[in-house]
């Protein structure tokens, strides 16, 4: 059956050769689509549509700081840590009927997003959570009976520093009078007259900001709430002081 046919006199080239001393899944470039997928930061949807329904059901107060505790006591949407979600996404749906006036705290917004809540006289901030606060956030009453201390906030990592510190996307570690001079600046861009907070009866309320190391409103990291007492414990340590204040 052949002992002098073409596989016989000479060697063919293997599956994938094309020539030349370098292989053809070598010279094309590789696009790592996926490369750390598994440890990107997720910002689940959040509307104005949700927040202007949460506010008229009464499940919100438009007259306190709306923050991301918050929201998560109204329960009607889920958000999950250990999935890596790190806030919510304030997304621009139902942006035509959002009629609030309100002090937000949120994780993630676009310019829209921004300028129809300022055009309303409201406020907003960009804030960011490291995973041991947001887990204490979820389930605040569990670790409050596990008499946990309140934890210090973590500043941002790398790769979302410069988001949290730019005055265009109200950044909670940016200077304030260029968060006022982007204020203006959107107004002009987007055509509509800017609040005056100065004049607003709500002033101290809109412009009520958390500690960038705090994540609970009237509650300071280090201190611990005992339910069963109903009293709060605070740290006398210099040295825990000056960690929970660093």
């Amino acid at each position: 059956m052949g002992q002098k046919g073409q596989k016989q006199r000479g060697s063919l080239p293997y599956i994938g050769h094309e020539g030349g001393q370098t292989p053809f899944h070598i010279v094309i470039p590789k696009e790592p689509y996926y490369q750390g997928y598994h440890a990107r930061k997720q910002y689940p949807p959040f509307s104005l549509l949700q927040l202007q329904r949460m506010i008229d059901l009464g499940l919100l107060n438009p007259d306190e700081p709306i923050d991301l505790s918050a929201l998560l006591r109204v329960q009607t949407f889920q958000f999950k840590p250990r999935h890596n979600h790190y806030g919510l996404h304030l997304i621009d749906e139902g942006i035509d009927i959002f009629e609030a006036q309100v002090n937000l705290e949120i994780q993630w917004a676009s310019e829209p997003v921004i300028a129809a809540i300022e055009r309303l006289g409201g406020t907003i901030t960009t804030r960011f959570y490291d995973m041991e606060c947001l887990n204490y956030i979820v389930s605040p009453k569990e670790n409050f009976l596990k008499g946990k201390p309140i934890p210090r906030c973590k500043l941002p990592s790398n790769d979302v520093v410069k988001y949290y510190t730019s005055a265009e996307n109200r950044g909670y570690l940016a200077d304030p009078e260029k968060i006022a001079e982007e204020r203006s600046k959107l107004a002009q861009k987007y055509g509509y007259e800017l609040p005056d907070l100065k004049k607003d009866p709500k002033k101290d309320m809109l412009l009520k900001r958390k500690d960038p190391r705090q994540i609970f409103f009237h509650l300071q990291p280090g201190w611990v709430v005992n339910l069963h007492d109903k009293c709060i414990l605070k740290p006398t340590d210099e040295d825990l002081l000056k960690y929970y204040r660093s």
